[in-house]
């Protein structure tokens, strides 16, 4: 029998994948044994710690989020390298294709990695700048109308950062309101609520009584290629029987048409994508023309004749279909983190809880990959991802999470009071990996008690048999959090 040992890469084994021209090789001699998983010491892996079956790595570093899947070797590992470089380098504001450019004219961040840092979420500069950034924002700034139209003269997002010489659409500004509130056993938390206002509008400015706005702060980057392979059947079945009335539980679907085809969606915060979001990343988050979006941002406005004015030429396109497939793959080939302290009294004691609580009826701790695995963007395929058992702990549905939480913003079938559950896994490593707990869509959170403390709707009936636990308890159910 073969074993196969995440994270150490010293087992090899061998698979090859020929599409669209592009072979993609991993390779050993002998086949292995996926339900005989050996940690880096030589121990036998305990099925609770596998994450992800064959991508579950052994990494508890700040490199938890970034570091591949033991099946990511030779041609595949190559382009691997080179997605993770075109994630990580900055871009800047050269022209012409030159490598590395095409950055602005306005743009949010200036690679993948300003915002992903380690492949996780950079700290919100909503809470150590008060809104916009210095350079960069690690954010996305959403307007519209109060009637959820567009500004003709500024699109769906704020772009808030500039090159030089350009004007950037507008700045926000963030402050916070705060509430305590008490448990029953006297322990106090707080809750705070943001409050935006955008300042130095480029064009006319906007009244505030006629403008929403909403923020999201960078996604972990964790589970992606497992989440691209989900079997959409067996999420469209959960949504079939996510039906509890005694918990005000009942989730749904989100189908988005991308690319002319009506799919189930499965990424961002209210599942309106159902692919990773490459091509967009690189036009909305940095202003990089592409092949799926060839024009600029900013179209027909100012700044792109400031541009032109610092140099600028919007005659051929800032990135290749090649080099946002490689980002494409770095993502998807991209390890999960193994489960840690699956063992311990408290962390036990915490799982239990997680589901007298009921928080497994939204946060579905197991899911399937379909068979074949993934199709990147270009036509390439990643058939490690297939037929295997993953712990996300999501069902990828949306659920109303009451009015606290609703801001006003309609993705796809989502209205502005409904959230995809969020995938825990990977959660319990984030202040490892990026220093800092600020969670939920706008970072409003600052650790896991305010997390859960901030659900309504659908989350309330679990919000509030979590408020009914003693301290201990608590405790422990946040022991099991920091366990994914």
């Amino acid at each position: 029998m073969k074993t196969f040992s995440p994270g150490s890469r010293t087992i090899r084994f061998c698979f090859l994948a020929a599409l669209s021209g592009a072979v993609l090789y991993s390779c050993e001699s002998d086949s292995f044994d996926d339900t005989v998983i050996l940690r880096p010491d030589g121990s036998l892996a305990r099925p609770e710690e596998l994450s992800a079956g064959t991508a579950t790595i052994f990494n508890s570093s700040p490199k938890a989020y970034d570091t591949p899947a033991d099946w990511v070797t030779g041609t595949l590992e190559s382009r691997f390298n080179t997605g993770n470089m075109l994630y990580d380098n900055a871009r800047n504001s050269s022209s012409g294709g030159n490598y590395g450019g095409g950055l602005g004219p306005v743009y949010a961040g200036y690679s993948c990695a300003s915002c992903h840092h380690n492949a996780g979420r950079t700290k919100p500069t909503l809470w150590t700048d008060g809104g916009s950034g210095t350079g960069f924002s690690s954010m996305l700034v959403y307007i519209t109308r109060r009637n959820g139209a567009f500004f003709p003269d500024y699109g769906r997002v704020l772009h808030d950062q500039s090159i030089y010489g350009v004007k950037a659409e507008g700045k926000l500004k963030v402050d916070y309101t705060y509430r305590t509130e008490y448990f029953p056993d006297g322990e106090s938390y707080t809750l705070c609520t943001p409050h935006y206002s955008v300042t130095e509008w480029y064009a006319d400015s906007i009244r505030p009584e006629d403008l929403f706005v909403t923020v999201r702060i960078p996604l972990r980057h964790v589970g992606m290629g497992q989440i691209m392979a989900l079997d959409a059947t067996e999420i469209e079945a959960l949504a079939a029987r996510s039906n509890y009335p005694e918990y005000g539980i009942s989730g749904r679907c989100n189908y988005v048409t991308e690319r002319g085809i009506r799919q189930l969606g499965l990424s961002g915060n209210k599942a309106q994508h159902a692919d990773l979001t490459v091509e967009l990343g690189f036009s909305s988050d940095m202003g990089t023309t592409n092949s799926r979006y060839p024009e600029e941002i900013c179209e027909g406005q100012l700044q792109m004749s400031q541009g032109s004015m610092m140099g600028l030429l919007y005659d051929r396109l800032d990135v290749s279909t090649e080099d946002m497939e490689n980002v494409d793959l770095y993502m998807q080939s991209l390890g999960v983190p193994a489960r840690r302290n699956v063992t311990h009294p408290q962390v036990k004691r915490g799982e239990e809880l997680f589901y007298r609580s009921k928080c497994h009826l939204c946060h579905t701790p197991t899911l399937h990959t379909r068979k074949r695995g993934t199709v990147l963007l270009a036509g390439s395929q990643l058939p490690w991802l297939g037929g295997q058992t993953v712990h996300p702990y999501s069902d990828f549905l949306l659920h109303d999470m009451g009015e606290g939480l609703n801001d006003n913003y309609v993705s796809g079938l989502a209205r502005g009071n409904e959230w995809r559950t969020t995938p825990l896994w990977g959660i319990g490593l984030q202040e490892t990996v990026n220093g800092h707990t600020y969670f939920l869509h706008d970072g409003r959170a600052r650790n896991f008690t305010e997390a859960i403390m901030w659900h309504g709707g659908e989350g309330e009936a679990s919000k509030n048999l979590f408020k009914k636990l003693p301290k201990a308890d608590r405790n422990a159910l946040v022991a099991f959090l920091k366990s994914l």
